[in-house]
Parts: structure tokens; C-alpha cells; sequence
């Protein structure tokens, strides 16, 4: 008996609650035909509060958030709305509602395929398939503007590439040289340095043979009187030898004299 008096109740209360969210729809159209959609989209938020599967408030929620070009929100709103397949015309709004939100996002590929599914419900809609032909031919200039874009990208790669190789060639090209020239100075400078080091070389062999030959003259200086030459020896031997021969020719002829003039003496007395 209790179960069936709260059945009851809960029968009697289901009308209050739809006029309820009829009521608050209404006040939402009201705001949206003001232009006051972010007002509107409260009311609607209200309304989907009241009735959470309700058709009418979640579609005009989903137009107030498009209209305040927030297309994102409206697809997710779009996209959660449940409709029985067998409503055609619903579905078929739903579908070109989606495929606003998708165009609105430059999403053309998505929003022909969104177009094409309401007009599979709803043949005779005339505005969604003007928006398809017009989804389709900004696809198309998309397309080539990619095409494009791509294209010059790859221009603009080639050029920046080939700037890239040029400025690499230049600066091996400087540093090639850079090193050459280096390279030449520092053989100037190591050439530089060998002189130098050859000429304090001589130097110092010239102060040793100057010390040496200094060293040399004191000696000969010292033992000049007691020392001669061989050469000089030589001719000092041969001049005694020849003074020698003199002497020993005078003291010859000397004799042989004193012996004539004995023997002159001797005859004489005879």
C-alpha cells in the first residue's frame, strides 16, 4: 500500500516538474532572442537541471554556447544528445548542427561527413546541403593552400638549406685560410726563432774560440822563451851545423897554413 501511494505521488508530481522546465526553456528563449546568450545558456543549463534528457534544452544550449563562439562546448553538447533513429528530423538537425561546429573550426573534412549524415535523415534539407557544397569547396582551397604553403616550405627548406651550405663553405673556406696563414706565421715565427737560436749559437762558439785562443796566447807568452817551433828548431840546428862547418874549414885552412909556412922555415935554414 505505501509503495503504491508513493507511485502515485511521484505521477502526480512529474507534470509540475515538465511545466517547470517548459517554463524555464521559454525564459531561455526569450534571453537567446535578446542576444543575451550567455544568459540564456544559464536558463537552458537550468532547464537540462530539471529534465537531464531533454531535448529542446540541451539543443538551445548548445546554440547559445555556439553563438558565443564557443564551438568546442557546442560540439561536446551536439555530440551528447541522445535521439531515437526513428526521429529523423532531429537527428538530421543535431547532425547539421554538428557540422556548424566543426566548419566553425576549420574542420571542413569533419563537417562534410557531419552534413552528409543530415541530409541522410532529412533529403529535403536544403541548408545543409548548400553548407556541404560550401564545406567541400573550402576543403578544396584548403587543400591547395596547403599544397602550397607546403611547397613554398619546401622552397624556403631548399633556400635556407642551400644559404646554410654557402655560409658552412665560406667559413671552412675562412678557416682553411685562416689556417694556412696561420700555419705560414708560425713557420716565419719558427724560422725566426732558429736564426735567433743559430746566431746565439755562433756567438757563444765565437766567445769559447776567443776564451780558448785568449787561454792560448797567455801560455805561449809565458813559455815563449823556453819553447820554439820545430821548424824553428830545425833552422837553428842547421845554422850551427853550418857555423860548425865554417869553423871547422877555417881551423883547416888555419893548419894547413901553419904547416906550409913550418916547412918554409925548415928549408930555409938549410
Amino acid at each position: 500500500m505505501k509503495h503504491l501511494l508513493l507511485f502515485i505521488i511521484i505521477l502526480i508530481s512529474l507534470p509540475s516538474f515538465a511545466q517547470k522546465e517548459r517554463k524555464v526553456i521559454r525564459k531561455g528563449n526569450s534571453l537567446f532572442s535578446e542576444n543575451k546568450f550567455k544568459e540564456s545558456e544559464e536558463k537552458y543549463r537550468n532547464a537540462i537541471d530539471l529534465e537531464s534528457k531533454s531535448f529542446e534544452a540541451q539543443f538551445n544550449l548548445g546554440d547559445a554556447l555556439y553563438k558565443q563562439k564557443r564551438f568546442k562546448d557546442a560540439l561536446d553538447v551536439f555530440k551528447g544528445i541522445n535521439v531515437d533513429k526513428k526521429h529523423k528530423d532531429k537527428l538530421s538537425k543535431v547532425f547539421y548542427n554538428i557540422g556548424n561546429s566543426f566548419l566553425s573550426q576549420k574542420k571542413n573534412a569533419e563537417a562534410i561527413e557531419a552534413y552528409k549524415e543530415a541530409l541522410r535523415n532529412n533529403p529535403k534539407f536544403e541548408q545543409a546541403r548548400y553548407n556541404l557544397e560550401w564545406a567541400k569547396q573550402d576543403k578544396k582551397k584548403q587543400d591547395k593552400q596547403k599544397q602550397k604553403n607546403k611547397k613554398n616550405q619546401n622552397k624556403k627548406n631548399q633556400d635556407k638549406n642551400k644559404q646554410d651550405k654557402k655560409q658552412q663553405d665560406k667559413q671552412n673556406k675562412d678557416k682553411k685560410n685562416q689556417d694556412k696563414k696561420d700555419q705560414k706565421q708560425n713557420k716565419k715565427d719558427q724560422n725566426k726563432k732558429d736564426n735567433k737560436q743559430k746566431d746565439n749559437n755562433k756567438k757563444q762558439q765565437n766567445k769559447q774560440k776567443q776564451k780558448q785562443q785568449k787561454n792560448k796566447g797567455s801560455k805561449d807568452n809565458k813559455s815563449g822563451k823556453n819553447k820554439i817551433s820545430k821548424a824553428n828548431a830545425k833552422r837553428l840546428l842547421e845554422a850551427l851545423q853550418n857555423d860548425e862547418k865554417k869553423v871547422q874549414a877555417k881551423v883547416k885552412k888555419a893548419k894547413a897554413k901553419a904547416l906550409k909556412a913550418k916547412k918554409k922555415k925548415i928549408e930555409k935554414d938549410w
